[in-house]
This record gives C-alpha cells, structure tokens and sequence, in this order.
C-alpha cells in the first residue's frame, strides 16, 4: 500500500501549546488555567459522578467522547518561563487530550470531585514523580512518561506483552533541536541536562508493536488502551498519542487530530492499522493500560 504523509507528528513539547490563559489567583499553587475549564470539568463531574466504580479505561472512552470537537491547540503548556501546572480543557494536543482523559478518570474513581484532585492527578501523571522542578522535570518524551507513568502505578506498559519487537533508537531530537524549543532557546544550560535524560531513555529496553502486526495482535488491544505512535523521525521516539477506541469490529484512533482535515478532536474513520499503513512516518504503536 502506498504511503502518504500525515503532519500529525508531535515534536516532544512541541506537544504542549501557547494560547492566552490566566493565572490562578494563588500564586503559591503555581496553576495556570481560565473559569471556563473549572466550567468543563464540573460539566464532566456531573455527567459521570454515579461511575466512580467504572473501570478507569471506560470512563476515558466516554470522557474522550465528550470532548469530541474540541479545537487542536498546539503549545499550550508553554506559557510561562516559570514551569507551572497547565490546565487548559478548551484546546487540546494529542498528549494533553490523554493526559486530561486520564486525569479526569481517576479522579472520578476517587469520589473527590474538586478541582484540586484532578490537578493533583494531572501533575502527577504529567511530571517525573509528580513533581514540578523546572522545565526537564516536565515528561518531553512519550516513552519517558509510559516510563515514568508505570513506575508511578497509573498505567502499565502492555506492549512486551503483547510484541517482543525491540525498539532500539537513539533518542534525542531535544537536544539536537534546541531551535525548535521556547525553553531550552531561552535557557541553553537545559540542553544538557535534557540531553542526559535522552541518553537515559535511549539505554532502556523498549518495544513496539510493528505497524503490519496490527491485525494480528488486534484483538488484544482494548478500548481505552494509550497508544504512541513510533516513528521513523531521527531522534524521536514518539510521533503522535491517540486513544484506542473499537468501532464497527476494528480498532480506531479517539484522539486530538493536527490534520488539516480536523484540527480537532475526532474518532477516526479510518481503522488502527489503516492509520499507520498510510503514514509515512509511522512505523508502529507502543500501547498502555490504565491501572
């Protein structure tokens, strides 16, 4: 099959988007967000608050479907030289999309429906051990967060499970592009502190499932499950997060799209393994489970 080009592919932060916000009038919380997204989260809270007994994954599903439509924003986490929490539930990336799915869901299963439970949840699922400590504590790289992510207990890497492919690239388009980064343009000494942790994730053993495996090992993908795109991009690991979704016998893509074509959030028409096989740059998934 022919492959074409997507421009779906996210530079690592170039994940996170720029748009107006306001801060949190306490400061020492370090929260950036607007009333609308309390608005949004309060919309979700009612909507699903009779299913914290939900499994985490089904309560994703249909919080990703209530955001269906919603504008693709890149660059929204980047608003502030000082790293602080980010919500912005108005515009999403491919990775903001997730991390907010995810953050929401659990914070539901835990019955605390405030605000600062779904912020807590969102900065531990977004930074390194939950903390924020400067612009490289933030989890650039999408193998870096299942990393980090399955060390913190919020999700499990199914992928050696499931493909005992090895994926073994060097990591580090960051540190070789630091042009193409606000921080690290503005703050050079990161680089190398950057360039640290890329060698670290470049030396684990990681796996992907090949593009031309899907149908194979279909079956074993499950509604809700957080797949990477890996990619052929020198120095990336990870092109693009989608959600897993079934839809008429197949697996499809629940996610943030950047395609002109969308440039919102969308179920795709298109199956799993169509997706990857018209991708040019694709080359296959990493997947996730939530726990």
């Amino acid at each position: 099959m022919k492959k074409t080009v997507f421009f779906l592919f996210i530079l690592p932060l170039l994940f996170s988007c720029s748009s107006k916000s306001q801060k949190n009038s306490n400061e020492s919380e370090k929260i950036i967000y607007q009333a609308k997204d309390k608005e949004i989260l309060n919309q979700i809270f009612e909507l699903f608050a009779d299913e914290s007994e939900s499994p985490v994954e089904s309560l994703m599903v249909k919080i990703g479907l209530f955001f269906e439509g919603t504008p693709y924003v890149g660059h929204t986490l980047e608003i502030d030289s000082t790293e602080q929490l980010v919500v912005n539930l108005r515009e999403l990336d491919c990775t903001t999309f997730a991390e907010n799915c995810l953050a929401i869901a659990k914070t539901i299963q835990s019955k605390e429906l405030t605000f600062e439970k779904f912020t807590d949840e969102l900065q531990r699922i977004r930074y390194r051990d939950g903390v924020i400590n400067g612009y490289p504590s933030r989890l650039h790289y999408f193998s870096d967060w299942i990393h980090n992510n399955q060390k913190k207990l919020i999700v499990r890497d199914q992928t050696p499970e499931i493909s005992q492919v090895r994926y073994a690239k060097e990591i580090n388009f960051m540190s070789t592009h630091p042009e193409s980064y606000t921080q690290l343009t503005e703050n050079p000494q990161m680089v190398n502190i950057i360039a640290e942790q890329e060698k670290e994730i470049s030396g684990r053993a990681m796996f992907y499932i090949p593009e031309d495996k899907i149908a194979e090992i279909e079956g074993q993908l499950k509604d809700g499950d957080i797949a990477g795109i890996t990619t052929n991009i020198e120095g990336l690991d990870i092109s693009h997060v989608v959600m897993l979704i079934w839809k008429s016998g197949h697996v499809h893509l629940l996610h943030a799209s950047s395609a002109s074509s969308a440039m919102k959030v969308v179920v795709s028409d298109i199956t799993l393994e169509e997706y990857l096989l018209n991708s040019k740059s694709a080359t296959g998934i990493m997947v996730v489970r939530s726990l």
